[in-house]
């Protein structure tokens, strides 16, 4: 990219999100300088961003700015950790401000709200994609993790699932509604929620944890896999959300909710002796929190009716160079 590149970091980047006292040198030096609170082991993740393929080409710059860092988000809380720092790497065909300030207003907004300084990153020219890394922090033994699920336990998932598929479905069909059910279920695909205050919350309740971005089946099956067990779900205890029910055939959407994606939803197991504490959680965060199902010996996931009826997937969810 052109010289052009240091004005619109200047101009958009350089004092993006919130301001930490923690951060000593942020945007404009070869790296950053942050000085992590003593007590506190780092979590960091990455996810890099596609046009095409996580999120629509045409997609508003806003939304995509907003997307490119939640679903960093949803890593940190699906370790229980608060977010602390990010950086971007940002790659774009041309240098269009016309795009370039909505996504920087939408990542912008987004970390401030979590209380995150941007850092740092890279500005570069090619095809659309946006990489960002976020750095959060956690006390020493209380991070989540997906490897420590034991028989026994219960499964359970945060808000409704399948929302963020139906809602790429409508859009693809450039179904614009003016229904309120059809613009929440687009809300949900381009501005979804990660679950922050809920990760933090289940240190000391949850056994493991993930967030579910490829699809409940696929997700779980990951966790599954780290903790050398199995589970249980039955499906109709999956949580639909009226949109979803009204726009994906009642309560036959439970396919979209195991395999849709894009959820950023934490799906997590809590011991028997615990289960008490969810709902107290759930009041505290605000998020509807359902029990789908068990831990159980063996591997894999196993899925039932609520008449113990055996369901079959034929796709368990997104996989990179597969789908």
């Amino acid at each position: 990219m052109s010289r052009s590149e240091f004005d619109l970091i200047a101009r958009y980047f350089s004092e993006l999100g919130f301001r930490r006292e923690d951060v000593a040198l942020g945007v404009g030096d070869d790296s950053a300088l942050v000085d992590p609170p003593p007590g506190q082991r780092l979590a960091i993740c990455t996810d890099t961003l596609v046009s095409g393929i996580h999120f629509p080409e045409d997609a508003p710059a806003e939304s995509v700015g907003h997307k490119a860092l939640a679903v960093n988000l949803s890593d940190l809380a699906a370790m229980g950790a608060e977010p602390a720092w990010a950086t971007l790497s940002l790659t774009l065909p041309e240098p269009d401000e016309d795009w370039i300030a909505p996504f920087a207003r939408g990542l912008g907004d987004l970390a401030r709200y979590h209380r995150m300084s941007v850092v740092g990153g890279d500005l570069s020219r090619g095809p659309l994609s946006i990489t960002v890394q976020a750095i959060g922090l956690v006390p020493p033994g209380r991070a989540l993790r997906r490897s420590r699920a034991s028989v026994g336990d219960a499964v359970l998932v945060s808000g409704t699932l399948g929302d963020a598929a139906l809602g790429l479905r409508l859009w693809r069909r450039r179904a614009v509604s003016v229904a309120s059910d059809a613009s929440w279920l687009m809300e949900r695909l381009h501005r979804p929620t990660a679950r922050v205050s809920l990760g933090m919350a289940l240190r000391d309740v949850a056994t493991a944890c993930i967030d579910v971005s490829d699809g409940l089946a696929a997700d779980l099956d990951h966790l599954l896999a780290a903790s050398g067990v199995g589970a249980v779900v039955d499906v109709d205890r999956l949580p639909l959300s009226d949109a979803g029910l009204r726009f994906g055939g009642g309560r036959s959407h439970w396919r979209t909710a195991l395999t849709g994606g894009d959820d950023y939803e934490l799906c997590f197991t809590v011991p028997r002796q615990r289960l008490h504490a969810v709902d107290a959680v759930a009041s505290r965060v605000g998020v509807q929190l359902t029990r789908i199902g068990t831990v159980q010996p063996g591997k894999g996931l196993q899925l039932v009716r609520s008449d113990r009826t055996p369901v079959r997937l034929t796709d368990t969810g997104y996989r990179h160079f597969r789908n």
